[in-house]
């Protein structure tokens, strides 16, 4: 693998000079991306000791010149057509997903076993842990990470990201129920176990606040086995005070608990968000 990134390095280099006539790159290119697809690789992982974000720059890269090195190409799927360069993910049965009509995936993301796909679409680069459901019409974009065993409930936005290739992705951890119509964005983070109440957005800039002492927690991350709902805190300007978006922690969960939806439903109703 260190001799391939090397050579991805090098091609990375002169990426102005390269065309889809350049075979020879493109054939390199392919390796690095199909072990994306396969599970081998990742974009971005979290380091277990420091707990931060580890991006792989140079797979980031791979899929920027796989982009650069494809031609547009007319591609005829069952009786639908596309206009893309890059091919669909294909053998679900073999990789043992459900995937609902509707849905797709491109090829270069790793969607582990026991996954299931509703009509939903997961762009290349992302990764979908083993046992996770991504419901109708939820999106998880280039690069995303979104661990095992999680629910993304209906509608829900995962931001992706590609340039600059060092820019780190969004990071959903293990065990995580995402409400409907969360918007996860810019490299923001939720860490295991939690559960994000519906239509909460979360971005790298947007504070995380501790309902019951008032105190921000930190900007675009959840800590680990938290209940959030979206809200707001009042700032003051020269036309008036308005309120801006905020997370809102409002239960910490016992580590490992299993959640149950039931309760969590009822938690989240109380605070006037459902999940």
């Amino acid at each position: 693998m260190a001799d391939l990134q090397a050579q991805i390095a090098e091609l990375w280099e002169r990426r102005t000079e390269l065309t889809p006539d350049d075979l020879d790159a493109l054939a390199v290119v392919r390796e690095a991306v199909a072990l994306l697809d396969c599970g081998e690789a990742r974009v971005a992982e979290i380091d277990v000791d420091t707990g931060e974000v580890v991006v792989h720059v140079w797979l980031k890269q791979a899929i920027l010149l796989l982009f650069r090195l494809s031609a547009l190409e007319t591609m005829e799927i069952g009786p639908f057509e596309f206009a893309d360069r890059i091919p669909l993910k294909r053998g679900w049965a073999e990789a043992g997903v459900r995937v609902v009509p509707g849905a797709s995936a491109r090829w270069g993301s790793f969607i582990d076993r026991g996954a299931v796909l509703m009509p939903s679409y997961v762009n290349i680069g992302a990764r979908v842990g083993a046992g996770t459901m991504v419901d109708t019409w939820a999106t998880v974009g280039s690069c995303a990470q979104v661990g095992a065993n999680v629910h993304l409930s209906g509608g829900v936005g995962i931001g992706g990201v590609l340039e600059p290739p060092q820019a780190s992705p969004v990071m959903i951890g293990d065990d995580c129920l995402i409400g409907s119509r969360c918007m996860i964005t810019e490299g923001a983070r939720v860490g295991q176990g939690s559960v994000l109440g519906a239509g909460l957005i979360l971005s790298r800039s947007i504070p995380v606040i501790d309902a019951e002492t008032g105190a921000e927690l930190g900007r675009g991350e959840i800590p680990p086995w938290s209940v959030a709902v979206t809200a707001t805190r009042p700032r003051t300007y020269g036309g008036g005070e308005f309120g801006l978006p905020c997370a809102l922690v409002i239960r910490r969960l016992v580590e490992g608990e299993r959640h149950d939806k039931g309760q969590l439903e009822t938690l989240l109703r109380q605070h006037g968000a459902g999940a």
